[in-house]
């Protein structure tokens, strides 16, 4: 005991090496870890555009659409952990309109003229609507790439959940 009453500690040479050893251990693990998880990090690999046909809202959904949004439409698609803004749950796009689809705003969404900062996740979604211009054999183009807006629009409409 020493002076004050509590049990005198014994801070030696080879218990204050050990110490130093752990930390450093312990740092060394932390950053493994740190290297490990970084070289995990999901990339999107962007490859060029399939051609679908512009009648199918679903095939295209498939080809475009779900490598993000998942192909339950919530947002968990494989490409999803890349990006900085998660993708909606389009399954609930009428749900948080009041029970009433958005057909507008999604039409104006995936065409890409849509003012939002965050729409497509802040510029991470594709500009359908240029890439479809783009890979349209009509010209003018206007009218295959309405088409296929509203069919994605129709689709995205028929997967809603209450």
């Amino acid at each position: 005991m020493n002076k004050n009453g509590f049990a005198k500690q014994n801070f030696d040479k080879e218990g204050f090496m050990n110490l130093r050893r752990m930390l450093c251990a312990v740092c060394v693990f932390q950053l493994a870890f740190t290297v490990v998880c970084a070289a995990q990090e999901t990339t999107i690999k962007k490859v060029p555009m399939k051609h679908v046909a512009a009648y199918s809202g679903e095939s295209m959904y498939a080809n475009y659409c779900a490598v993000c949004h998942g192909n339950n439409g919530k947002g968990n698609g494989p490409a999803a952990k890349a990006l900085k803004i998660v993708p909606p749950d389009l399954t609930r796009l009428a749900k948080q309109n009041n029970g009433k689809f958005p057909d507008a705003h999604v039409y104006t969404v995936i065409r890409g003229d849509s003012n939002e900062p965050t729409a497509h996740g802040a510029k991470d979604m594709p500009l359908w609507g240029a890439l479809f211009a783009e890979s349209s054999a009509a010209i003018p183009p206007d009218v295959d790439v309405h088409q296929r807006i509203s069919n994605l629009t129709r689709y995205v409409a028929s997967i809603q959940k209450n």
